[in-house]
């Protein structure tokens, strides 16, 4: 696949986790699902985040994205702490900051396409940049469905607008969890170009969980986690590399 553009070497990364802990529970009931994770995130890059179930790779997301707070370690967006920031200030964030992207879609059904794509900027009470919305709709290929609810709408038709919901207020950071795991094959391929194409296109930074090794072959890099541990990192992956190496990482 396609690699997006490097950033200029004086840029701050989109996103920084350094020395991520995170545990749940105490004494001998604790169960810790991050064991001091560092990992840095160009600008314009994609990357996906794989690993056998329990490994971590949820709760780092939710960590990276100030949806939980580290136990310890730190979470910097551009050079903004999340994991010093008072919760008022840290949803303002990530309202205006992080893009999110889910397997469930999560649209209103009661609302058009057009109407939730623009929800969380009309909550926000932030303008709409109208060029920028014609841009990333015409991106994800919906301009001709905007007044269709979702129910008027194929899966990932769906999913379509859920992408463009999250590039809305010009993230710096879009998280998708598992953004295919409810589509079949052809759709989910298509909306995977999709994502490639916000980071070619707009320069968007996005991290991406999946199982699928087909779906991490469109990232720039995967990150393999286990017990809590990056364990290992593919830069250009294949599918067939990505596959190998999850099967040596559940023996």
């Amino acid at each position: 696949m396609a690699t997006s553009n490097v950033p200029p070497a004086t840029q701050l990364p989109a996103l920084t986790v350094t020395d991520l802990v995170r545990t749940y529970g105490r004494g001998r009931q604790a169960v810790q699902a991050l064991r001091g994770v560092s990992e840095t995130f160009p600008v314009g890059s994609f990357t996906a985040v794989m690993g056998p179930s329990g490994s971590g790779k949820s709760t780092l997301i939710q960590c990276a994205a100030g949806l939980d707070r580290p136990t310890s370690g730190k979470v910097l967006l551009g050079d903004v702490e999340l994991s010093r920031l008072r919760e008022p200030k840290l949803t303002k964030t990530r309202r205006e900051h992080i893009g999110f992207i889910f397997q469930a879609f999560n649209l209103l059904p009661a609302l058009t396409a057009r109407q939730n794509i623009l929800l969380p900027q009309r909550l926000a009470g932030g303008r709409v940049d109208r060029a920028w919305l014609e841009a990333i709709v015409e991106q994800v290929g919906m301009s001709a469905h905007l007044h269709h609810r979702p129910a008027e709408l194929s899966g990932g038709q769906q999913q379509r607008v859920a992408i463009a919901r999250a590039l809305l207020p010009r993230p710096r950071v879009v998280f998708a969890d598992e953004p295919t795991g409810a589509l079949d094959t052809r759709t989910a391929r298509d909306i995977l170009t999709l994502l490639r194409s916000t980071v070619d296109s707009f320069g968007q930074t996005l991290i991406m969980v999946t199982h699928d090794p087909v779906a991490a072959s469109y990232a720039d890099r995967v990150l393999f986690l286990a017990d809590g541990h990056i364990v290992d990192r593919m830069l250009q992956p294949t599918a067939d590399a990505v596959a190998a190496r999850l099967t040596r990482l559940e023996r």
